[in-house]
């Protein structure tokens, strides 16, 4: 996992749920390319916007919106991205049958190289242990999910952690460090804001402002 291991980076967040955005982010090579993954009617759909159950209607927190037919597949997106691309790829959902078939569908592609895989949702990061070309990632939202990390790992070094921004401070990304080899954080919006989370020892930001900010950090590191 060298590719991912030089600090600090960009994720682009969302950039790999259309092959457009895939493509456009590519120009600029972050180092991750952060993609939803759903599991809907026996197929593994790559979007943010989420199902109101059978119905063929999407929707997100301030919208709902008819889906643009045919929705992005997680092999058409292994497909369509360069051999040097990383994916990070966000399982969405409790069920443990979305994590399997993600690895089976991983195991068909074995021209990919890296992936990261992660999840709120932490059992369906086990099926990955086994997977020399995937990082695994626990995903922290809230301050109860933070401590609930805390207990149920301590004394265990993880690949990497994944948390929200408002849950961080200098101290507590020290401790994090300690906790696992990689600590990313969302939403960062600007430069500034990165910076400053990089500076306290955060390794990579997701953001949706990728396009600005990947140049912008490589600068700052050259």
């Amino acid at each position: 996992m060298a590719a991912v291991a030089q600090e600090p980076f960009v994720v682009a967040h969302r950039a790999g749920n259309d092959l457009e955005l895939l493509r456009r982010a590519a120009r600029v090579r972050p180092r991750l390319i952060e993609a939803d993954v759903h599991l809907f009617a026996g197929r593994l759909e790559v979007r943010h916007l989420k199902t109101l159950g059978p119905l063929p209607v999407l929707w997100d927190r301030w919208y709902v919106a008819l889906p643009r037919p045919p929705r992005l597949l997680l092999g058409d997106l292994l497909a369509a991205a360069a051999p040097d691309t990383v994916l990070m790829l966000d399982l969405k959902g409790p069920r443990v049958r979305l994590a399997r078939r993600v690895a089976a569908e991983l195991a068909r592609h074995p021209g990919i190289g890296e992936v990261v895989v992660c999840s709120r949702s932490w059992r369906l990061l086990e099926p990955f242990a086994a997977d020399p070309r995937v990082r695994v990632v626990h995903s922290v939202g809230s301050h109860r999910q933070l401590r609930a990390l805390r207990r149920r790992f301590a004394g265990r070094r993880l690949a990497g952690i994944s948390i929200h921004r408002r849950l961080l401070d200098p101290m507590t990304v020290s401790e994090l460090r300690e906790r696992a080899e990689l600590i990313v954080t969302w939403p960062v919006s600007t430069l500034e804001e990165a910076r400053r989370l990089t500076a306290w020892g955060v390794h990579g930001v997701i953001t949706e402002h990728y396009e600005t900010l990947t140049p912008a950090l490589e600068q700052d590191s050259a």
